[in-house]
């Protein structure tokens, strides 16, 4: 048995499907829908990079791993699934966004550390290795490479590789040259604009050249794990210019409009602005966005067609996810984090391959602390325990995770203990320092309750009757009662999060 696991950055379930499927056809995910089980309710659990990631790596709540934010380390000391794969034997390789450390931590991480044998990194920032092979193999276009380069800020630019070049100079005044789309983003880069070079020199088909690589050299006798995970289609949009063709304008669906302005009990952080946008580019600004999935689509056909063509797909699994979404302009905003609208927090999820039923679709509740149990069960390896040991009379072992694994919903099971609710939550944002943006949501099926410390606001939708979070009702008296039942909800939910116990220095439960 091998695992692929295709990851792509700040992709909404909500834009694959109704009209977002019209406008922006998806052939290689159809083709991997009709061999496996589509999940349409799986939620990230912390809607931002670095927590997002920490949990697929470690299958951790955000309290568990540590990685609470942007901005913090995942402790490679933890156990991660890339390690017990490779302890067991197992050929693993890490492609393109791994993102277990911070940007601002320079562009020479190890990431071997977190259990991968082979490893080839490129992540937002574009420096690294994607933008050197750009430098040695194809000079002519590095200067346009630099162009795509947005965060400066970051000192590694300022002191860049062996030589300590100030790049960051450098890239300031190559910009001055590349004008695309709007120039509203931070750091005076566009939102979105057409990628100035050749689709074969970019960075998703540089990350894609690299696993396929490992993909055809793997040994037949031992199994693999490809972690293959893209930056797009995270903003700035750059998708090749021959992609903006696939896109059909005419059928773009217009955002929700942000209901949230004249209401009361609107969190406060919502104000502060963030990344709201011009309402005026959206339409630009998806078509860019569904041009970079269009991409991505590719991408994974190509990956398709390698296991297949080597005859691997018989005894290969792929699971294609996003960490978290993209709000679009809906509700006059874009981008991530503390607005827990489903286009932010609902992700597409997708698992086939050898030995599981094809085309099911699958309304259950499933979360991302879901994937390390179902990758563990399809390599034949245990959860991972915590010793319960000592003089309480509690022998034993605990599992130390706190999913499960999806394995029986892709044999067309029905597991009678399945959840019937998911947990989100969000801290600061790395432009805030307030608990305000610390959002706590319980999500059912029927609802979701969001709810702001500090009395900074409160949400609650009855998504059944009201899909697109249009009507917040957590202020009607006659909706009082199911507001104090989902505030219970979320309350447990807190509470859960510390569940299994959260592996700092633990040695033994129940040992003096």
């Amino acid at each position: 048995m091998n695992i692929v696991l295709f990851v792509v950055d700040q992709l909404s379930a909500k834009w694959l499907e109704e009209g977002s499927a019209l406008a922006c056809p998806t052939p290689s995910l159809d083709r991997l829908r009709r061999a496996g089980t589509t999940f349409t309710n799986a939620y990230t659990s912390n809607p931002v990079c670095c927590a997002a990631r920490a949990t697929l790596a470690t299958g951790l709540t955000s309290r568990g791993h540590g990685v609470l934010q942007n901005g913090y380390r995942l402790n490679p000391e933890l156990p991660t699934l890339m390690g017990a794969l490779q302890t067991a034997g197992w050929q693993t390789g890490g492609f393109g966004k791994l993102h277990f450390e911070p940007h601002y931590r320079g562009f020479d991480v190890d990431f071997h550390k977190y259990g991968f044998d082979v490893v080839h990194n490129t992540e937002d920032p574009r420096g690294g290795a994607w933008l050197d092979w750009i430098e040695q193999n194809h000079p002519e276009e590095y200067d346009a490479a630099l162009a795509t380069v947005w965060p400066t800020s970051i000192p590694a630019f300022s002191s860049y590789g062996t030589n300590r070049t100030d790049l960051a100079s450098r890239i300031r005044v190559i910009r001055e040259k590349f004008r695309w789309g709007t120039d509203d983003y931070p750091n005076g880069t566009a939102q979105y604009y057409v990628l100035p070079f050749a689709e074969e020199l970019s960075q998703t088909a540089w990350i894609s050249d690299h696993a396929l690589d490992f993909l055809a050299c793997a040994d037949p006798e031992r199994p693999f794990f490809a972690h293959i995970s893209y930056v797009q289609p995270h903003a700035p949009s750059c998708p090749p210019a021959e992609y903006m063709e696939r896109i059909d304008r005419s059928h773009i669906p217009e955002p929700v409009p942000p209901e949230w302005e004249d209401d009361p009990l609107a969190p406060h952080c919502f104000a502060q602005g963030g990344f709201r946008g011009d309402a005026a580019a959206w339409h630009d600004r998806r078509h860019y966005y569904l041009a970079d999935v269009a991409h991505l689509d590719h991408q994974l056909g190509l990956v398709l067609d390698a296991l297949e063509e080597s005859g691997r797909w018989e005894e290969t699994v792929l699971i294609f996810l996003s960490d978290h979404g993209d709000l679009l302009y809906d509700h006059g905003f874009f981008g991530k984090g503390e607005r827990h609208y489903d286009a932010c927090v609902r992700i597409p999820l997708v698992v086939a391959g050898a030995g599981l039923r094809q085309g099911l679709k699958c309304d259950a509740l499933v979360q991302l602390e879901d994937i390390v149990p179902t990758v563990l069960e399809l390599a034949g390896l245990p959860q991972p325990q915590l010793p319960i040991s000592g003089t309480h009379s509690l022998e034993g072992t605990q599992s130390a995770l706190p999913g499960a694994s999806l394995l029986p919903w892709c044999r067309g099971e029905q597991p009678s203990d399945w959840r019937d609710a998911v947990y989100i939550e969000s801290y600061n944002n790395t432009n805030s320092r307030t608990p305000q943006n610390w959002a706590r949501t319980i999500r059912t099926h029927a609802w979701r309750y969001t709810l702001y410390p500090g009395g900074a606001g409160e949400q609650l939708f009855h998504i059944s009757d009201d899909a697109d979070e249009t009507r917040n009702l957590a202020g009607d008296a006659s909706k009082a009662k199911i507001r104090g039942v989902m505030r219970d909800r979320l309350l447990e939910a807190v509470i859960l999060q510390d569940y299994p116990h959260p592996p700092r220095d633990l040695f033994a439960l129940g040992v003096h």
